[in-house]
């Protein structure tokens, strides 16, 4: 179920253009970080100087790192994979925590102890493909949320060889996190992108935020260059998973990076990308990548049973063309064939 995360293309109209006296103005930044670029907007304050706010956005960024990142090796994750005694930090146990929400709201689709299973299909940091049957049956034991737990700060496995993978949820959980630090210094206006998750507090000068959602063609690697949707979105977060940018090709057969834990093979149905809104980016992040393991059908009886997030969903038909479905309330706000 590693999720490298599917960029979004943030449409921003009227960024930095010429205004009115009376209109509010907008401040940018960006850079790259995570192994993945970033973009963040905000309503000017006198009090806030950008290039401050970007150091310490990064050094939040960094300090994630150092508790979630399998990239790191020092960090908290990478430690506990190791079976490492490590004091568990304020990221980590959130980060914990979510996982074990979704977890169970998603019926196991999403499950952040699938690690050992990604590795075997040559995703993620070291990994070398071995997915032979047996291989993956003998993996599959060490996979299920219910074989980890929390006591007094530290991690409880029943197996040793159990590893755990944030990467479905990180990205998203990080937008968060820089969202919160935005409240505190009290901008009321914002846009954080963090590697293709959004969330956007307030308007833009009085209209909606409007995010991009990338065609999911293999290999669409630009942002925005070809766009399936726009989305208008105001005091809510928005990601997106899909299998057309980080997959591979072997004798013919595609591989993507959405392994089902429940086989412990790359998830294969007509669902292509699945995005959704949620409140939270980590909430979002986490049920998009668990949609993809349930596919279409399964995914909008998910939404059904839970209104409280909405979903846009491009899919295949049994010929093979592009088809799209959106929620009831989300309707109202995407424009579908943007470009």
């Amino acid at each position: 179920m590693q999720k490298y995360l599917v960029l979004l293309s943030v449409i921003l109209y009227s960024l930095l253009t010429s205004c009115s006296d009376k209109a509010p103005e907008y401040e940018n930044f960006g850079g790259f970080i995570q192994g993945t670029t970033y973009s963040m907007i905000y309503r000017k304050q006198r009090h806030i100087d950008t290039e401050t706010l970007k150091s310490q956005v990064e050094e939040i960024l960094h300090r994630f790192d150092m508790s979630l990142s399998l990239y790191v090796d020092s960090s908290i994750l990478s430690r506990i994979n190791r079976n490492e005694d490590v004091v568990l930090d304020t990221f980590f146990l959130e980060a914990f925590r979510r996982s074990a929400e979704i977890y169970r709201l998603s019926g196991g689709a999403f499950d952040i102890t699938v690690g050992p299973l990604v590795k075997a299909w040559g995703f993620g940091p070291d990994s070398h493909r071995n997915f032979s049957g047996p291989k993956i049956d003998s993996l599959l034991q060490l996979v299920g949320m219910n074989k980890v737990s929390v006591k007094d700060k530290r991690i409880v496995k029943s197996d040793p060889r159990i590893s755990l993978d944030f990467n479905a949820i990180a990205q998203g959980f990080s937008v968060d996190v820089i969202g919160r630090f935005f409240d505190s210094l009290g901008i009321q206006s914002y846009l954080i992108e963090i590697g293709g998750e959004v969330r956007v507090k307030g308007d833009k000068g009085g209209q909606f935020w409007k995010i991009g959602i990338d065609r999911p063609v293999d290999n669409n690697l630009v942002p925005g260059n070809d766009l399936e949707a726009v989305v208008r979105l105001k005091d809510r977060s928005l990601a997106t998973s899909g299998n057309y940018r980080k997959f591979y090709i072997e004798n013919g057969i595609k591989y993507s990076h959405t392994i089902d834990p429940k086989t412990g093979y790359p998830a294969k149905n007509q669902l292509l990308s699945a995005t959704i809104v949620a409140d939270e980016c980590a909430v979002a992040d986490g049920i998009a990548t668990a949609c993809m393991v349930m596919g279409k059908d399964k995914s909008i009886q998910f939404l059904a049973d839970h209104p409280e997030y909405e979903g846009f969903f491009v899919y295949s038909d049994d010929s093979g063309n592009f088809m799209t479905w959106t929620s009831e309330k989300l309707a109202q706000f995407i424009e579908v064939g943007e470009n």
